[in-house]
């Protein structure tokens, strides 16, 4: 057995304690119109998003009714939920349920509950998603008359690419 570690000098961990990240914006990722005219949207916060190796750790806040998209990662991803509910492919998950979607599968789509979901989540590699099985979504969203907007813009670090336009396009 070599004695040797994967240590790197001057690598050090970090932590982050409830409130020590208020500079950390709240970032609307998705938005829908609702029968009522109101928007909703999905909102994240990118706790650890690095380049090198490439992963992102996040909390979600889901508006209450929110519906998203059935859609996979180029990565492997995993959640918890922490607070409020969601419908997934129509299993409800409450408080501690944790999913884990392997690479290469898809999950959905997702129906946030009445009070809406908080959610913890860890993409393990390149977190941006892909999307397959748009009549699902447009299903969803004509049985709930909801109008799916288009996704808000957003940052991403390294030059990557936002690929969330290609799905809003195919779900028409």
């Amino acid at each position: 057995m070599s004695s040797e570690t994967p240590r790197i000098a001057g690598v050090e961990h970090t932590i982050i304690h409830p409130g020590s990240n208020d500079d950390v914006p709240w970032i609307a990722v998705r938005s829908q119109r609702n029968p009522d005219g109101s928007e909703s949207h999905v909102w994240e916060r990118w706790i650890a998003f690095s380049v090198e190796p490439l992963y992102l750790a996040l909390f979600a806040r889901w508006d209450p009714n929110m519906i998203v998209r059935r859609h996979g990662h180029y990565s492997p991803h995993v959640l918890t939920v922490l607070e409020g509910e969601f419908s997934c492919d129509g299993e409800v998950c409450r408080p501690g349920s944790h999913l884990e979607l392997p690479l290469g599968a898809s999950f959905g789509p997702f129906v946030a509950g009445p009070d809406g979901v908080h959610l913890y989540e860890v993409m393990m590699g390149d977190p941006r998603s892909w999307s397959d099985e748009p009549e699902a979504m447009a299903t969803i969203l004509a049985e709930r008359r909801v109008e799916q907007l288009p996704d808000p813009p957003i940052d991403l670090p390294a030059g990557l690419k936002d690929l969330r336009a290609v799905f809003s396009k195919g779900a028409e």
